[in-house]
């Protein structure tokens, strides 16, 4: 979904979406709306959640607002938001809130990945594509670290968290390039 879900409206202001931006915890808000709540708060940090309170780090316009681009109030919204991306786009503080922000990147990921008219650089798909297949072949692979054959259950622990460790890798990766897309760099 490239936009925020139909019939829904700004939580911040309760009106339909202008620049709709999703944020890092998947929830939806105005630009202008969202960048307000920053900057009336405390602006030398990034700005949390109105709904979920979790840190907001990084904001993706969508896909209709950035074609807008060329709109002066919409322009002007866009690289605020650029802004607020190149301030926290890159911060990650630890392993829950690289955990909290999997589902949302690996969402957007995956639509990236699967649609042919998106821009994902050629770099990043292969190594996405590659830390994929390694997860998998050792996951298919008799060898193991914790044998299953031994352990049973407790076996599989250690398939788990190299597919866990594939996925925060492959988010990382992601999260770098909507930093990149969405942050002026």
């Amino acid at each position: 979904m490239d936009g925020p879900p139909e019939n829904d409206v700004c939580s911040i202001c309760h009106a339909n979406f202008h620049i709709p931006c999703q944020a890092n915890c998947s929830h939806w808000f105005c630009g202008s709306c969202i960048l307000q709540v920053w900057e009336h708060g405390a602006a030398l940090h990034p700005c949390k959640c109105p709904l979920c309170r979790r840190e907001i780090t990084l904001l993706v316009p969508s896909e209709a607002s950035s074609r807008r681009r060329h709109m002066s109030d919409v322009s002007e919204i866009l690289q605020r938001i650029e802004r607020y991306n190149r301030l926290y786009g890159e911060r990650s503080n630890g392993l829950m809130q690289r955990m909290q922000d999997l589902p949302f990147l690996l969402k957007r990921l995956l639509r990236d990945v699967m649609d042919p008219q998106r821009s994902l650089p050629f770099v990043i798909r292969a190594r996405v594509y590659l830390a994929m297949l390694v997860s998998a072949i050792y996951v298919i692979s008799p060898v193991d670290i914790i044998p299953e054959a031994l352990l049973g259950i407790f076996g599989l622990l250690d398939d788990l968290i190299i597919v866990f460790i594939c996925f925060l890798h492959v988010a990382a990766l992601y999260r770098a390039v909507l930093v990149a897309r969405h942050g002026g760099a």
